[in-house]
Protein backbone atom coordinates (compact mmCIF):
# COMPACT_ATOMS: atom_id res chain seq x y z
CA UNK A 1 0.00 0.00 0.00
CA UNK A 2 3.04 2.25 0.64
CA UNK A 3 4.67 1.62 -2.52
CA UNK A 4 1.18 2.73 -3.97
CA UNK A 5 0.88 6.09 -2.35
CA UNK A 6 4.86 6.44 -3.41
CA UNK A 7 3.81 5.87 -6.98
CA UNK A 8 0.81 8.27 -7.23
CA UNK A 9 2.80 10.95 -5.18
CA UNK A 10 5.22 10.61 -7.90
CA UNK A 11 2.94 10.22 -10.83
CA UNK A 12 1.09 13.43 -9.55
CA UNK A 13 4.60 15.22 -9.45
CA UNK A 14 5.19 14.82 -12.82
CA UNK A 15 1.64 15.64 -13.98
CA UNK A 16 1.85 18.78 -11.93
CA UNK A 17 5.63 19.49 -13.45
CA UNK A 18 4.24 19.16 -16.89
CA UNK A 19 1.51 21.32 -16.23
CA UNK A 20 3.70 23.75 -15.07
CA UNK A 21 5.86 23.44 -18.32
CA UNK A 22 3.01 23.56 -20.65
CA UNK A 23 1.88 27.06 -19.09
CA UNK A 24 5.25 28.59 -18.87
CA UNK A 25 5.79 27.09 -22.39
CA UNK A 26 2.06 28.57 -23.44
CA UNK A 27 3.16 32.46 -22.30
CA UNK A 28 6.65 32.15 -23.32
CA UNK A 29 4.69 31.22 -27.42
CA UNK A 30 2.80 34.34 -26.96
CA UNK A 31 5.46 36.33 -25.69
CA UNK A 32 7.51 34.77 -29.28
CA UNK A 33 4.76 35.34 -31.48
CA UNK A 34 4.12 39.16 -29.92
CA UNK A 35 8.02 39.86 -30.70
CA UNK A 36 7.88 38.12 -34.23
CA UNK A 37 4.83 39.84 -35.67
CA UNK A 38 6.24 43.15 -33.82
CA UNK A 39 9.92 43.37 -35.31
CA UNK A 40 8.43 41.49 -38.81
CA UNK A 41 5.55 43.97 -39.70
CA UNK A 42 6.22 46.43 -37.01
CA UNK A 43 10.12 47.36 -37.50
CA UNK A 44 10.11 45.45 -40.91
CA UNK A 45 12.30 43.03 -40.34
CA UNK A 46 12.58 39.93 -42.42
CA UNK A 47 11.21 37.00 -41.02
CA UNK A 48 14.18 34.98 -40.25
CA UNK A 49 16.11 38.31 -38.20
CA UNK A 50 12.68 38.57 -36.52
CA UNK A 51 12.52 34.67 -35.55
CA UNK A 52 15.50 34.25 -33.99
CA UNK A 53 15.63 37.62 -31.88
CA UNK A 54 12.26 36.14 -30.88
CA UNK A 55 12.92 33.00 -29.70
CA UNK A 56 16.19 34.14 -28.06
CA UNK A 57 14.09 36.34 -25.77
CA UNK A 58 11.77 33.87 -25.33
CA UNK A 59 14.35 31.15 -24.26
CA UNK A 60 15.61 34.01 -21.27
CA UNK A 61 12.19 33.84 -20.00
CA UNK A 62 11.54 30.20 -20.37
CA UNK A 63 15.00 29.73 -19.29
CA UNK A 64 14.24 31.75 -15.97
CA UNK A 65 10.38 30.46 -15.43
CA UNK A 66 11.93 26.57 -15.98
CA UNK A 67 14.82 27.37 -13.16
CA UNK A 68 12.41 28.82 -10.55
CA UNK A 69 8.80 27.49 -10.90
CA UNK A 70 8.52 24.43 -13.70
CA UNK A 71 11.18 21.98 -12.37
CA UNK A 72 11.33 20.78 -9.02
CA UNK A 73 14.96 21.34 -7.76
CA UNK A 74 15.89 23.63 -10.35
CA UNK A 75 16.60 26.51 -8.36
CA UNK A 76 19.75 24.92 -6.83
CA UNK A 77 23.12 25.97 -8.20
CA UNK A 78 23.63 24.85 -11.68
CA UNK A 79 26.63 22.48 -12.82
CA UNK A 80 28.63 23.69 -15.68
CA UNK A 81 27.79 20.30 -17.26
CA UNK A 82 23.69 21.22 -16.76
CA UNK A 83 23.96 24.77 -18.29
CA UNK A 84 26.05 23.44 -21.04
CA UNK A 85 22.86 20.71 -21.82
CA UNK A 86 20.79 23.56 -21.76
CA UNK A 87 21.93 26.31 -24.04
CA UNK A 88 23.25 23.43 -26.31
CA UNK A 89 19.70 22.36 -26.98
CA UNK A 90 18.68 25.65 -27.27
CA UNK A 91 21.12 26.47 -29.80
CA UNK A 92 20.11 23.46 -31.64
CA UNK A 93 16.61 24.72 -30.79
CA UNK A 94 16.98 28.24 -32.63
CA UNK A 95 18.57 26.04 -35.43
CA UNK A 96 15.75 23.88 -35.62
CA UNK A 97 13.04 26.62 -35.34
CA UNK A 98 14.95 28.59 -38.45
CA UNK A 99 14.92 25.53 -40.58
CA UNK A 100 11.26 24.98 -39.97
CA UNK A 101 10.86 28.67 -40.42
CA UNK A 102 12.64 28.96 -44.04
CA UNK A 103 11.01 25.37 -45.06
CA UNK A 104 7.52 26.58 -44.13
CA UNK A 105 7.67 29.60 -45.28
CA UNK A 106 10.27 30.16 -48.69
CA UNK A 107 9.70 26.66 -49.63
CA UNK A 108 6.00 25.69 -48.78
CA UNK A 109 4.62 28.83 -48.91
CA UNK A 110 3.00 29.59 -45.60
CA UNK A 111 2.42 32.48 -43.84
CA UNK A 112 5.18 33.22 -41.36
CA UNK A 113 3.39 33.40 -38.35
CA UNK A 114 1.63 29.98 -39.22
CA UNK A 115 4.61 28.83 -39.94
CA UNK A 116 6.08 29.72 -36.23
CA UNK A 117 3.19 27.77 -34.85
CA UNK A 118 3.86 24.91 -36.70
CA UNK A 119 7.99 25.27 -35.59
CA UNK A 120 7.12 25.71 -31.69
CA UNK A 121 5.34 22.10 -31.60
CA UNK A 122 8.62 20.80 -33.19
CA UNK A 123 11.33 22.65 -31.04
CA UNK A 124 8.66 22.38 -28.24
CA UNK A 125 8.97 18.43 -27.79
CA UNK A 126 13.06 18.73 -28.23
CA UNK A 127 13.07 21.34 -25.49
CA UNK A 128 11.40 19.05 -23.16
CA UNK A 129 13.20 16.25 -23.45
CA UNK A 130 16.30 17.98 -23.31
CA UNK A 131 16.03 20.59 -20.81
CA UNK A 132 14.18 18.43 -17.83
CA UNK A 133 17.59 16.43 -18.07
CA UNK A 134 19.85 19.37 -17.70
CA UNK A 135 17.90 20.91 -15.20
CA UNK A 136 17.60 17.71 -13.42
CA UNK A 137 21.03 16.63 -13.80
CA UNK A 138 21.77 20.25 -12.23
Amino acid sequence: MMNSLLGDKAKHKKLAELARFIVAGGGCLLLELGCLYGLTDGLGLHYLYSSAIAFVISLLVNYWLCRVWVFEGGSRKQSAKAATIFFGSSVAGLGINQLCMYTFVDIMGIYYMAAKLLAAVIVTLWNFVLKRYALKIG
